[in-house]
């Protein structure tokens, strides 16, 4: 896909959600005291990318599939190294400097290691929402429904939680990860992204996402899937909602070191956007906390698509929180964090406490000073 038809599309979508947004109104049953998570996750991207910003060497040399050099270091590079990662992600890193926590800068000391020991993305994601490692059970990629409960599953069936988590994702095993059956969880992996469409704008992306093409047998474009987590956004307002992007993983498979930069960006401005919208609603504004991360590492030089059992580095991550729940200090960006930690953290930050029924689950990430 060009770079003026992936414009196009992503102009598309933000005219819809602007048309919804426009004629949205705020539940006037939904208690305004509620704090809202908003979970975000980038499938396999590096921690280098994150921290380093483009890497020059993939963009120039044989090892990153790069179709246009000059175009992408255009883009992309800069000599300096914070002027190359707000290049590729501009929003997350101002958004950090105003109010946020990133960890994983593991050239500065700053290390989120995954505890589970396959490092892909099933085990990842069962980590991730779990709070605890499961190898002996989750050891494939195969759709096999989780028998552990994640976060989002126990949330949902908290007090003021039901019918208020969703879960909308470009992979078709995350229904298997989440346990859709058992759960009970609006969980949307492949095929429409809304398969009750129940609007004309749920139809509209339902036609959008049937139009773009089919470049995976297992995952779809990230277009629809942000699509319709924008609209659940600002139509439904879930007090949990969770986005679970995948092509950053699925561009660095097919070694395009340009496309996944082209991901990680466009994910950036969704995240932009989600964000943004948030502050215009009245339940959202001032206590709503983002959540962003990833399922596992990756390798590095001509290893840098690699991940799994067989390649260490790949148990390397990163972890950002924005929001009101932070207050970010000097030592608090050196904590040393795990995987395990973000499950006990979304539930932190919406007044609930996990561990008490994961005893075994990793406590949350420190968000303010003690």
């Amino acid at each position: 896909m060009t770079a003026k038809r992936q414009t196009r599309n992503v102009r598309w979508i933000a005219t819809l959600a602007a048309g919804a947004l426009a004629t949205a109104a705020t539940d006037p049953a939904m208690a305004q005291g509620d704090r809202h998570v908003i979970v975000i996750t980038l499938d396999g991207l590096r921690w280098q990318e994150l921290f380093d910003g483009a890497d020059r060497d993939l963009i120039t040399g044989a090892d990153g599939g790069v179709s246009d050099s000059t175009a992408t270091l255009r883009r992309f590079w800069r000599t300096d190294r914070d002027d190359r990662r707000r290049a590729l992600m501009p929003f997350l890193w101002s958004a950090v400097d105003r109010q946020g926590l990133i960890l994983g800068d593991s050239a500065a000391g700053s290390v989120v290691r995954v505890t589970n020991g396959r490092r892909f993305s099933y085990p990842g994601y069962n980590e991730l929402f779990v709070g605890a490692p499961d190898d002996r059970r989750i050891d494939s990629n195969r759709k096999l429904p989780n028998p552990n409960v994640t976060v989002l599953e126990w949330l949902g069936r908290r007090p003021g939680f039901g019918g208020r988590v969703e879960v909308f994702g470009s992979w078709d095993v995350f229904p298997s990860i989440f346990n859709a059956e058992r759960s009970g969880l609006p969980v949307n992996g492949d095929g429409p992204p809304f398969p009750r469409a129940a609007s004309d704008t749920e139809r509209a992306l339902n036609r959008m996402s049937e139009w773009l093409p089919a470049l995976w047998a297992a995952a779809r474009l990230d277009a629809p899937t942000m699509a319709a987590a924008a609209e659940a956004l600002v139509q439904r307002q879930p007090r949990v909602l969770t986005v679970l992007l995948g092509e950053t993983d699925e561009w660095a498979h097919a070694r395009r070191y340009d496309q996944y930069l082209d991901a990680a960006h466009r994910a950036d401005r969704f995240i932009e956007y989600l964000w943004t919208t948030a502050q215009t609603l009245p339940s959202y504004r001032g206590r709503t906390t983002l959540l962003i991360s990833t399922d596992h590492g990756r390798g590095n030089g001509r290893a840098w698509t690699d991940h799994g059992e067989e390649v260490p580095s790949a148990d390397r991550i990163w972890m950002a929180v924005l929001g009101p729940e932070v207050s970010p200090t000097e030592s608090l960006g050196r904590q040393p964090a795990t995987q395990s930690q973000f499950a006990a953290t979304i539930a932190r930050v919406v007044g609930e406490d996990w561990q008490t029924a994961r005893p075994d689950a990793a406590g949350p990430l420190r968000l303010r000073p003690d």
